[in-house]
């Protein structure tokens, strides 16, 4: 799609509408008009919208989808933009959060008020390791009076506030969060026998990528998750459920958001998580997930030790720029080339492809070989996962019979692949369920005629 070709329109929203400094927040739509994403800082004020059509038009005033025709054309994209970042301070007056520094940073900033490095080492050590997890001053036990004293006057050691943890039948927890803006996110914990327990971790308030079957994308994007607050949720993980699941193993940033367009607070949270002083999750066992933002996955790649996830979905840019909008700007063609062109340079390294299997939308014979023919020539595993159905979407789940025969023809083409069972369905917990859409919601793109009748969507 070229950029002369297209068009824009802004549609203002009085109840709650977001203005951005005179520059939205990127977007699937937005990054039409942009190479890579801004991380600047952004104020929170009027909700704008963005359409975007691959034909030229002239520009609209025309009112946004009403709930009785939810659907917009497939050649138009929304997103709702607003973001505010907030990752080196705390609300709390002047204090320093200090989870949002890496060790280095908390080291400068303990020798800036006149402490030795060990005792930057042995902060850190209870914030992240020891089982201890600090969240208080009074938690901090074996450091020096004084400098206990000098952090209680001018540090804040907790960037999230619990509001709630629900239990699923399987016993995986959902835990909802509440931020010092109001805002709430949510973090689940997916316990297993075999001792593998991850924590899967938000890195946005809402998700600006509009993916049609994710519930989070309904919601839009209200503002990126600082560091702080993307490490804490690991870090309430432990400290709240190790005694009940067992030890925390591994992460996956497969929670509410886009990690890599919050890029910047997630390579950083990552690189805190991974630290061996500290938190010691192992680089292989934290995995990084994305829809496909080629320039922020060729960054990730190169300065992260930290394992990759793409959320493919689907083996023709017809279905994908109609499910999953980011395709529209980063083709499958330019992903997968990215990949095999940066993995060359990853010794031992292996992509995760994501696959939700989605009822005669992603499921057939021809999706299967396409698949086997489009990751050939890149080290990778493969994830089926079944679809969970959400009042915000109208496609059906694949039968598990299904997903064997598609897997077995993955597995003749030579793939390594998984099925991926849902988790915490019954509590809202699991893959593409998380968040809460408010009344003003991204809208369903128009459903291309040849799947009308597997969606039963009136022609």
């Amino acid at each position: 799609m070229e950029i002369g070709c297209m068009w824009m329109r802004r549609i203002r929203f009085r109840p709650r509408t977001l203005v951005l400094d005179g520059s939205p927040v990127p977007s699937p739509y937005s990054l039409f008009f942009r190479e890579s994403i801004s991380q600047a800082s952004l104020k929170p004020q009027p909700f704008l919208v963005h359409l975007v059509s691959s034909q030229r038009r002239s520009i609209s005033t025309a009112a946004a989808p009403s709930p009785a025709n939810p659907f917009v054309p497939i050649d138009e994209g929304f997103s709702f933009t607003g973001a505010s970042e907030n990752i080196g301070s705390s609300n709390n007056g002047s204090k320093v959060l200090l989870k949002g520094m890496n060790y280095s940073e908390l080291e400068k900033w303990v020798q800036s008020h006149g402490y030795r490095p060990g005792q930057a080492l042995m902060l850190w050590k209870r914030l992240y390791g020891d089982n201890i997890w600090a969240h208080h001053g009074d938690e901090l036990e074996g450091l020096n009076k004084d400098f206990k004293m000098m952090l209680i006057e001018n540090a804040e050691f907790k960037a999230l506030s619990l509001k709630e943890i629900r239990t699923a039948s399987d016993g995986t927890k959902k835990i909802l969060f509440a931020l010092d803006d109001g805002a709430v996110i949510e973090t689940v914990v997916i316990p297993c026998d075999r001792g593998r327990n991850t924590v899967c971790v938000s890195s946005q308030v809402g998700c600006a990528m509009n993916c049609q079957f994710c519930y989070t994308g309904r919601m839009g994007l209200s503002r990126h998750l600082t560091a702080a607050e993307i490490v804490e949720q690991a870090v309430f993980a432990r400290r709240l459920l190790t005694s009940e699941v067992g030890s925390i193993t591994n992460v996956v940033f497969m929670g509410m958001g886009e990690p890599l367009h919050n890029v910047d607070n997630v390579i950083k949270a990552a690189d805190i998580m991974v630290h061996d002083q500290g938190l010691h999750f192992s680089p292989r066992k934290v995995t990084v997930s994305t829809s496909g933002l080629v320039p922020q996955l060729r960054r990730f790649l190169r300065e992260s030790t930290c394992a990759l996830a793409v959320s493919l979905n689907a083996t023709t840019d017809e279905v994908r720029n109609w499910i999953m909008p980011i395709n529209r700007k980063y083709k499958l063609d330019l992903l997968l080339q990215t990949l095999k062109e940066e993995l060359r340079f990853k010794h031992n390294y292996k992509v995760l492809f994501e696959y939700v299997m989605l009822a005669g939308v992603n499921d057939s014979d021809d999706d299967a070989r396409r698949l086997a023919d489009l990751v050939q020539g890149i080290p990778c595993k493969i994830n089926l996962i079944s679809f969970n159905p959400h009042s915000g979407s109208q496609f059906k789940p694949t039968t598990e019979e299904r997903m064997i025969e598609f897997r077995n023809l993955l597995a003749e083409g030579g793939c390594v692949v998984f099925l991926r069972l849902s988790r915490g369905d019954d509590q809202m917990a699991a893959c593409g369920q998380l968040g809460k859409p408010g009344t003003i919601q991204a809208p369903l793109l128009r459903v291309p005629e040849k799947f009308q009748p597997a969606l039963k969507v009136p022609a």
